[in-house]
């Protein structure tokens, strides 16, 4: 029997004033990092593929035998949401996508206004383009 899956969703502690109800989200770019024993190149696509598919927020993946890169937009209240999400994305969905028992190695949080700055004065992550699984 299959259990239904509750939703979660992230609270975060205000710091000293009553915060209030009426908070906002923002965007955040998340680049997640994951490394380790090499796997057959075709089973870490199809892991990735299997994780865009089931999350579609997904920008972009780039992979190689032995390291992958996910990027992606998260709507999140704060950093500390959006990177607790990303930290928690690449386990919870290891065996539902089947990914690699890689352990994530790097993650980048940044907001939309820094991502944007970054790519206009050349030296943040180039747009994803195509969007989409690609080898390195």
């Amino acid at each position: 029997m299959r259990r239904a899956r509750a939703e979660r969703t992230l609270t975060s502690v205000a710091v000293g004033e009553d915060a209030g109800p009426a908070e906002t989200t923002r965007l955040w770019h998340v680049t997640l990092s994951v490394s380790g024993d090499p796997v057959p190149l075709a089973e870490v696509r199809r892991g990735l593929e299997q994780l865009a598919h089931d999350h579609p927020f997904l920008l972009t993946s780039r992979y190689a035998v032995d390291h992958a890169e996910i990027r992606y937009w998260e709507e999140a209240r704060d950093l500390h949401d959006a990177a607790a999400v990303a930290l928690r994305l690449w386990g919870e969905h290891r065996s539902t996508a089947k990914l690699p028992p890689w352990e994530i190695v790097g993650l980048e949080v940044i907001d939309r206004a820094t991502y944007h700055q970054r790519v206009a004065e050349g030296y943040g992550p180039p747009p994803a383009s195509p969007v989409g699984v690609h080898p390195y």
